[in-house]
């Protein structure tokens, strides 16, 4: 089932008037009009001591596979899929065994999510269909498109509830599929070629998309899947991956010019910081439990695992992943070891161990 769109109007829509365009505020009246001026810091501030991680890469054995989105099974092991190698795998941190499933040939797996019951949910990007897979015997059920025009299932993310949701970059759709019985809605995306890409929820299931296409946040009203479309401040910023912290701040990695930035949508507000990289090519985000932010910057010839406190607003540990990674594209917070697990491009699977 499709949906045809209301784009939404949005306070954050627009760039806010500047300080001197603003009407003037008596001293003492409260209740002074909320300044939802977009906030750049420039350059962002780097603390003084550095604190770094402890990253351990382990060689996937299918060479030039691309091992990428790794999830937390409820049992603490790691499944990931290669997208240039058509296969879901499984990694025991205690052993370091590798072993995988194969998946039809040309699937192009692109992410997996591990579901409550341990089940491996895998988006078929170059088959247009969702997988759903038993992770004991590999017997999987396919869930294909509702429609022609929907053609590569990317990023997902669960809600509490009965709802997978989706995006589908090239399709220019956000879609979720009821677990219940294997249905598909999905919802296009008002701007052409907007590319949704990186999807989260807040704290009331709503999703949150990244449109790598233009300068833009989506929101998807989860109750009455009514879109709203948010403009960032910088026309040129392009959007890959979102991270949300635990008051619903969303932070979103700014690809093309080097940015990490945070829209608050209590207040309507976007803070931006530059990245300590001069080349930095931002990609991968993820939050911990304490709520700090941590990126890949992807451009520098050594890829950079960096951490963010939002308190103090500083980058506070800068570290080098040992095999340079060529990129990280996904990263997940696994709670129970404190620690975030990534692919790389150069055909690892990473852990690394936050302070």
């Amino acid at each position: 089932m499709r949906h045809t769109l209301i784009l939404a109007s949005s306070l954050a829509a627009v760039l806010a008037v500047s300080a001197a365009q603003a009407q003037p505020t008596e001293p003492g009246d409260a209740e002074a009009a909320l300044d939802t001026s977009p906030r750049a810091v420039e350059p962002a501030p780097v603390a003084a001591v550095n604190i770094p991680v402890d990253i351990t890469e382990w060689p996937v054995p299918w060479e030039s596979s691309r091992p990428r989105d790794p999830d937390v099974a409820p049992n603490g092991t790691i499944w990931l899929v290669g997208q240039g190698g058509d296969y879901v795998a499984h990694f025991d941190p205690d052993t370091e065994e590798f072993s995988k499933f194969d998946l039809p040939p040309g699937t192009g797996p692109h992410t997996v999510v591990v579901d409550r019951d341990a089940s491996l949910w895998i988006a078929g990007n170059r088959q247009a269909y969702i997988g759903k897979m038993n992770p004991n015997s590999g017997e999987m059920v396919r869930y294909t498109m509702p429609d022609d025009a929907v053609k590569d299932p990317h990023t997902m993310v669960f809600d509490s509830g009965a709802y997978l949701w989706f995006t589908a970059q090239w399709s220019n759709v956000i879609g979720r599929l009821d677990k219940r019985n294997g249905s598909i809605e999905t919802i296009d995306v008002p701007i052409d070629r907007a590319r949704p890409y990186g999807i989260k929820l807040d704290s009331a299931g709503n999703p949150w998309i990244a449109l790598l296409g233009t300068n833009a946040l989506a929101r998807v009203d989860a109750k009455t899947l009514e879109l709203e479309v948010i403009r960032t401040p910088r026309e040129a910023s392009r959007l890959r991956r979102l991270a949300i912290t635990s008051d619903d701040r969303v932070w979103y990695t700014d690809y093309s010019e080097g940015w990490l930035g945070s829209y608050d949508p209590a207040t309507g507000a976007f803070v931006e910081y530059r990245n300590p990289s001069e080349q930095s090519g931002p990609y991968a985000i993820e939050v911990d439990a304490q709520d700090r932010v941590w990126q890949v910057e992807t451009h520098p010839d050594v890829d950079q695992f960096v951490g963010f406190d939002p308190e103090s607003e500083t980058f506070f540990s800068i570290t080098p992943i040992p095999s340079g990674a060529g990129a990280v594209r996904h990263m997940v917070f696994d709670p129970e070891r404190n620690a975030i697990w990534f692919g790389t491009d150069t055909n690892n699977l990473g852990q690394a161990i936050l302070p």
